[in-house]
């Protein structure tokens, strides 16, 4: 039984910023970071990383999002900015750390939890990636932390999960059920207006689910029995 935590900073604007969530991951005891085209990491990078150089120097470097989520079972997007109607599922619903924490605990399986920029975190295609989105309870007066102090957050939270017996569904294979979805929504004809919006609803409610692999193999037959049937 194993729970593995993959922090993912999409782009970070600051080295000093991604040397301390280095060095934060050491401090809770994760190591596997991906870094989508960051800044330079160089003198200030290696020192704020302090004792976690290891973590740093073994980071994973990608071009895009895509990349660095292969092979997660479960990503998780953190946002500052929360939805203010509930059916902006793009932002909703958002769970706090403590929550996350909670939903976890018992399983196993890889999560990847993704972090924006500095200056405007993630643009609303790029939040569509996630199956699951976070935010910490901050002062309405300033809301927005700062990359690795929310990061060290999270990190807390996360390292009391303990592991258990319910595996996780395979991440590859939520993505088949999801694309399942989309193509069923175009066979039952769909109001186009709708079908981005119900597809990412979808997409949410099996992301909170906490699936298991048979769960999503009998949804995927489900669906492809009433596809056959349209058909």
């Amino acid at each position: 039984m194993t729970f593995n935590l993959r922090i993912v900073l999409v782009e970070p604007l600051y080295q000093g910023n991604v040397g301390s969530v280095a060095r934060a991951m050491k401090n809770f005891g994760f190591s596997d970071l991906v870094l989508v085209n960051p800044c330079k990491l160089e003198n200030e990078a290696r020192a704020l990383a302090s004792h976690a150089w290891d973590v740093l120097s073994s980071a994973r470097l990608v071009t895009n999002i895509e990349q660095a989520i292969e092979g997660a079972d479960v990503v998780v997007a953190t946002t500052g900015i929360t939805g203010l109607k509930t059916d902006e599922h793009i932002r909703m619903p958002p769970y706090t750390p403590h929550e996350l924490k909670e939903k976890f605990n018992g399983t196993n399986g890889t999560i990847a939890i993704l972090f924006g920029r500095e200056d405007n975190g993630f643009t609303n295609d790029e939040l569509k990636l996630s199956d699951m989105i976070v935010s910490i309870p901050t002062s309405e007066i300033y809301p927005i932390m700062n990359l690795s102090h929310a990061t060290t957050i999270m990190l807390y939270e996360m390292s009391q999960i303990e592991a258990g017996e319910q595996q996780l569904a395979d991440g590859f294979d939520l993505k088949l059920l999801n694309e399942h979805i989309g193509e069923l929504l175009d066979d039952i004809q769909y109001p186009e207006h709708k079908k981005e919006k119900t597809h990412l609803m979808f997409k949410r409610i099996f992301g909170r689910a906490e699936l298991m692999p048979r769960e999503v193999q009998t949804l995927r037959g489900f669906f492809g029995k009433i596809q056959q049937l349209l058909k």
